[in-house]
């Protein structure tokens, strides 16, 4: 799981340099737009709008924008209607990969998700090809400056965390769902700087990947994410550190 943790704590960093993108922000929105939808407009009963407006946070998006794409949701003011669609396939290399959608057209999405998987060399599977490879979790990346393993394993399980891992220049928190607020808000109380925390699917098994075959599984992962329709992108590879590392210069 390193090198898949260590890419996406990458992704992410990126991702807040860039966050005033409105790309960025669009698809925080639709995440929104959903949650509040499906479960109602309040964060404390609806954990899924909770989690979506800690990443729209994350982006730096105005809060504003963020009470706008509630409103939407629960139907107060007019908006878009997305339906959440979750596409499967292989990347090179055979790695697992796992697409989140929100789309107001599945036909026009998935022609242009297939499009994406042929060209970076990858195909698209049929549903249920590669989920059962992955759980959803709650992860909070927490830089190692910031605690020794000892501090940090004992905030994390006392708040009910699952696990803590070492990922090379942090330490991961791995959270059932449900539990990933109360750990979040145990790190923020200890005041401990949190490099990344989400909701995501974490791979049980990984696939070694290296060379050109890292290259071009990199490179459908950042295609995939470019595509206006996608939420995030779950994949199982694992790619030496210091590849991942030149990678993010």
């Amino acid at each position: 799981m390193a090198g898949h943790s260590k890419w996406a704590n990458i992704k992410h960093r990126k991702g807040r340099q860039d966050a005033k993108r409105s790309r960025v922000w669009s698809k925080c929105s639709r995440a929104i737009i959903v949650a509040a939808r499906s479960g109602g407009g309040d964060p404390e009963m609806n954990l899924t709008l909770r989690y979506a407006i800690e990443e729209a946070k994350s982006a730096n998006m105005p809060k504003d924008t963020i009470k706008n794409a509630i409103k939407k949701g629960t139907g107060a003011a007019g908006g878009e209607n997305y339906e959440p669609v979750v596409y499967e396939g292989y990347g090179p290399g055979g790695v697992a990969v796992l697409v989140e959608v929100l789309t107001d057209n599945k036909n026009r999405t998935v022609g242009e998700i297939r499009n994406i998987f042929e060209k970076k060399g990858g195909k698209l599977g049929t549903s249920g090809s590669v989920a059962y490879v992955f759980a959803q979790k709650g992860t909070i990346c927490v830089g190692k400056s910031a605690a020794d393993e000892e501090q940090i394993m004992t905030i994390a399980l006392e708040a009910g965390a699952e696990d803590v891992t070492d990922e090379g220049e942090f330490w991961q928190i791995v959270t059932e769902p449900p539990s990933f607020p109360a750990v979040k808000d145990a790190m923020e109380a200890a005041e401990l700087a949190i490099e990344a925390a989400e909701i995501s699917m974490i791979p049980s098994t990984t696939v070694a990947c290296a060379g050109r075959d890292a290259q071009k599984i990199l490179a459908l992962i950042d295609a995939l994410d470019d595509q206006d329709d996608v939420q995030k992108v779950h994949a199982n590879f694992d790619i030496p550190d210091e590849e991942l590392a030149a990678l993010e210069q």
